[in-house]
């Protein structure tokens, strides 16, 4: 199967599943905000288009498949602020469609676990904006009959997203709070469950995506230390480490996230089941 994938807001996930359907023979229309990275888009083969900037309806009334990942603002989602109205009269003819949420929709669960059916309680902004956003498509799909599915990421690693150039360049820290663990996921698995999705809809739907093996943020740390032959970071209490807001607010939320339903419904088996395979794998992408 190909098509025309519309990538709205084409940053890093999207450019993984680019990488996979480009080959296939796939068209993909990647917004952009910088002429910068549009051509940056270009040299990958994805068809830049500046936005806001450049009309995208005539791209909407071209794609078969739209996928968005935009942050929403204040007001939700900045895509169907101006977009709505032309997305609700291709919904017909578009086979798939993905918004690109996160698992901060959950809240903290004081490490306990979560999965799609778990009631959507975030604590943070950042979570509370996906919520909105998250509605805000859901109801554009109830009225046009969108092919919506939606995708709750956890932690994103990768290459060029590893824990290893601070580990290297001393400035890695094992920030210690007791009871918190993350889940992750890594970028070509992020990728594949995407591909999976787009080979067999499911209008509706909704995913976590992350891998089998919440863990501590330290121990992923110090397993970057230990595969690199490099000392152990030092341990930094959380209370009083020195942190960005956006840091910090990692922190402020601690469960772990079920991935079941992209395994029995898409059949996905995960490239890199935990961070202990992921780390390895960046590792021999690098030598």
């Amino acid at each position: 199967m190909t098509g025309t994938l519309l990538s709205f807001g084409h940053g890093y996930s999207a450019r993984a599943l680019a990488r996979l359907l480009i080959p296939q023979g796939w068209t993909i229309i990647g917004t952009t905000r910088s002429t910068e990275k549009a051509r940056r888009l270009s040299d990958d083969g994805v068809t830049p288009l500046i936005w806001p900037g450049d009309d995208p309806r005539p791209a909407v009334e071209t794609a078969t498949h739209v996928l968005t990942s935009v942050s929403p603002g204040p007001d939700g989602d900045p895509v169907l602020a101006d977009l709505a109205d032309a997305l609700a009269r291709r919904a017909p003819a578009l086979k798939w469609a993905g918004y690109l949420s996160t698992t901060g929709v959950y809240g903290d669960h004081a490490g306990g676990w979560v999965d799609e059916d778990t009631p959507l309680t975030p604590s943070t902004e950042r979570g509370r904006l996906r919520v909105l956003a998250e509605t805000q498509w859901r109801a554009l799909a109830e009225t046009s009959g969108l092919p919506l599915h939606i995708f709750r990421l956890a932690g994103i690693y990768g290459p060029g997203r590893g824990p290893f150039s601070k580990v290297r360049n001393g400035t890695a820290r094992r920030i210690i709070k007791p009871g918190q663990v993350f889940s992750r996921i890594h970028v070509d698995d992020i990728a594949q469950v995407l591909a999976a999705s787009i080979a067999h809809p499911n209008p509706g739907a909704v995913y976590n995506l992350c891998d089998d093996d919440p863990a501590r943020p330290q121990d992923v740390i110090a397993h970057a230390a230990e595969l690199l032959g490099q000392p152990l970071p030092p341990e930094v209490d959380y209370d009083t480490a020195d942190m960005s807001p956006m840091a910090r607010s990692f922190y402020a939320e601690s469960k772990r996230v079920r991935n079941d339903r992209i395994k029995s419904e898409l059949g996905v088996e995960l490239i890199h089941p935990d961070y202990r395979v992921g780390l390895a794998a960046l590792l021999a992408q690098e030598d």
